[in-house]
C-alpha cells in the first residue's frame, strides 16, 4: 500500500504536530470514531450513576454494586461484586484493546519512528510526572493523609476527551488528533505499570506463573496464526482468573495478551491478526466494558454534604490540582521545552493555544483514575467517594476550560479539516497526502 506520507526536502525545518501518512491517518480516524461514541456512552453510563445515587433510590444503586453474582468463587478469588467485576473483568478488555493497540504503535505506528515518537512520549510522561508531583506538594502542604492516590490524576481518558471534542464541534487537525491519541496509549501503558508494581498488596508466585504459562500458550497460539478462538478465549480467561488470584490487577492480563498478537502480516495473509482483534473488540471495550465501569465507579453521594467541607478536603484538592494544573503544564511544558531544545517548530496552521487546548483535555482522567482511585483507597470508603467526587470535579473543569481555549480556533480547525479531507480527483485519498509542499524555512535561518 502506497504511504503518501509527504517527504520533506533536504534542511527543511523540523516540525511537530505534522501529518502521519496515509494509512495511519485512515487508521486515527476510525479509532476517534469509535471512541467517540464510546466517550458519548461513557458519559451517559456516569451521568445515569450520579443521578441513581443522589436519588431516593440510592439505596438500591448501592446494593447493585456490591451484589455477588458467583459467592461460590472464592476459591480462585472471584467471588467478586458487580462492581468488582466491572473494574477486574471488564476493564480487562479495554487494556486488552490497549496492549493490541500499543504493539502496533511500535510496530507499524508513530512511535516506530524516534523523531515522530519523542513527542508524545516526552509529553506523556510530563503528564504522568507533574500531576503525582503537584497531588503530593499538596497534600504536604494541606498536612493531609491520602498519599497513596499519587497516582490518581497521571492517565488520560481519550473517549471522554473525544465526547467533549464531538459537544464543542471542534475539528482539530490530524497531528494533533493523532498526538492525543497515542498521548492517551502512552499514558494507558504507564498507568498499567504503576498498577502492578505500586498497587500489589501480596504476590502469590504460582498463581502468577500459571498466568503467565497461559498466555505465552496464547501468544504461541497467535504467532502460529491458530485462530482457534475456541482455545484462544479460554486462554485468555484463564491467564486473567490466575492474575487476579496472584494478586497483581488482573488488567495486567488484558495488556501481556494485547502485546503477544502480531502486527505485521506474512505472505498470502489478507489482514493483520492485530488490526482484525482490535476492530472485533474495540466495539465491546468503547461501548460496553469502559461504560458499564463508569455506571459502578460514577456513583457518589452528595446528598447531605457540606459541599463547602467537600472542596477544602486535602485528597479532592490534590486530586483536582493534579488533573487540572499538573496535567495541562505536564504536557504542555514538556513539549515546549522539546521544541526550544530540539529548535523545532509547530506544523503550518498549529498555535501553542491549540497545544494547551489539548494538554487541558489531558487533564480528562475519569475511567483509570476512577480505578487507581479504588485501589489505592478501597471500594465504598469515606476516602473512596472523596476521590469520585475529585475525579468528577477535575475532569469537568479540564474539559471546560480546554472547551473555551479550542472553541475560540475553530473557524481555523474547520479550514484546516477541509483541506486535509479534500479529495477533488476522488480516488479515496486526501489530495493533501499526495503532493509534496516545499517548508517554509523559519525567519533568520540561513538558506
Amino acid at each position: 500500500m502506497p504511504d503518501h506520507r509527504p517527504v520533506p526536502p533536504p534542511g527543511a525545518v523540523r516540525r511537530f504536530f505534522q501529518r502521519s501518512s496515509w494509512p495511519e491517518a485512515r487508521y486515527v480516524a476510525t479509532v476517534l470514531r469509535t471512541e467517540t461514541v464510546g466517550g458519548g456512552l461513557l458519559l451517559l453510563g456516569a451521568v445515569i450513576a450520579l443521578v441513581w445515587a443522589n436519588s431516593p433510590w440510592a439505596a438500591s444503586y448501592g446494593a447493585l454494586g456490591r451484589y455477588v453474582p458467583w459467592p461460590g468463587g472464592a476459591a480462585l478469588h472471584l467471588d467478586l461484586s458487580l462492581g468488582a467485576w466491572a473494574a477486574d473483568g471488564l476493564l480487562a478488555i479495554f487494556f486488552f484493546v490497549v496492549g493490541l493497540e500499543l504493539k502496533r504503535e511500535f510496530v507499524v505506528g508513530d512511535l516506530r519512528d524516534p523523531r515522530r515518537a519523542v513527542v508524545p512520549v516526552v509529553a506523556a510522561l510530563g503528564g504522568m510526572v507533574l500531576p503525582a508531583l503537584v497531588y503530593v506538594a499538596v497534600l504536604a502542604a494541606r498536612g493531609g493523609a491520602g498519599y497513596a492516590g499519587w497516582a490518581i490524576p497521571m492517565a488520560t481518558d481519550i473517549a471522554f476527551a473525544l465526547a467533549i471534542l464531538a459537544l464543542i464541534g471542534s475539528h482539530l487537525p490530524h497531528g494533533l488528533r493523532a498526538f492525543l491519541l497515542t498521548l492517551a496509549v502512552v499514558d494507558d501503558l504507564g498507568a498499567i505499570g504503576v498498577i502492578a508494581v505500586f498497587y500489589t498488596d501480596h504476590l502469590e508466585p504460582v498463581p502468577l506463573l500459571g498466568a503467565l504459562l497461559a498466555i505465552a500458550l496464547f501468544g504461541l497460539l497467535v504467532q502460529l496464526r491458530r485462530p482457534w478462538w475456541w482455545l484462544l478465549i479460554p486462554l485468555g480467561v484463564l491467564g486473567w482468573v490466575l492474575m487476579h488470584a496472584s494478586g497483581i490487577h488482573a488488567t495486567v492480563a488484558g495488556v501481556l495478551l494485547g502485546f503477544t498478537v502480531p502486527v505485521l502480516t506474512r505472505p498470502g495473509e489478507p489482514r493483520r491478526m492485530a488490526e482484525h482483534l482490535e476492530h472485533r473488540w474495540r466495539p465491546v471495550s468503547a461501548g460496553v466494558a469502559v461504560p458499564v465501569f463508569a455506571f459502578f465507579a460514577a456513583g457518589v453521594t452528595l446528598r447531605g454534604t457540606d459541599l463547602g467541607a467537600l472542596v477544602r478536603e486535602p485528597v479532592v484538592l490534590a486530586i483536582v490540582a493534579g488533573l487540572v494544573v499538573g496535567k495541562a503544564l505536564g504536557i504542555f511544558g514538556s513539549t515546549y521545552l522539546l521544541s526550544r531544545f530540539t529548535r523545532a517548530e509547530l506544523d503550518q496552521g498549529i498555535r501553542w493555544p491549540d497545544l494547551l487546548g489539548v494538554a487541558l483535555l489531558g487533564g480528562i482522567g475519569f475511567t483509570v483514575s476512577l480505578l487507581i482511585g479504588e485501589l489505592a483507597f478501597g471500594t465504598g470508603t469515606e476516602t473512596g467517594g472523596l476521590v469520585k467526587a475529585a475525579v468528577l470535579a477535575g475532569s469537568l473543569a479540564s474539559a471546560l476550560l480546554a472547551s473555551v481555549v479550542l472553541t475560540r480556533r475553530n473557524v481555523t480547525y474547520r479550514r484546516l479539516h477541509e483541506a486535509e479531507t479534500r479529495d477533488e480527483d476522488a480516488d479515496g485519498v486526501p489530495d493533501v497526502y499526495q503532493r509534496t509542499e516545499p517548508e517554509p524555512r523559519s525567519p533568520g535561518r540561513p538558506e
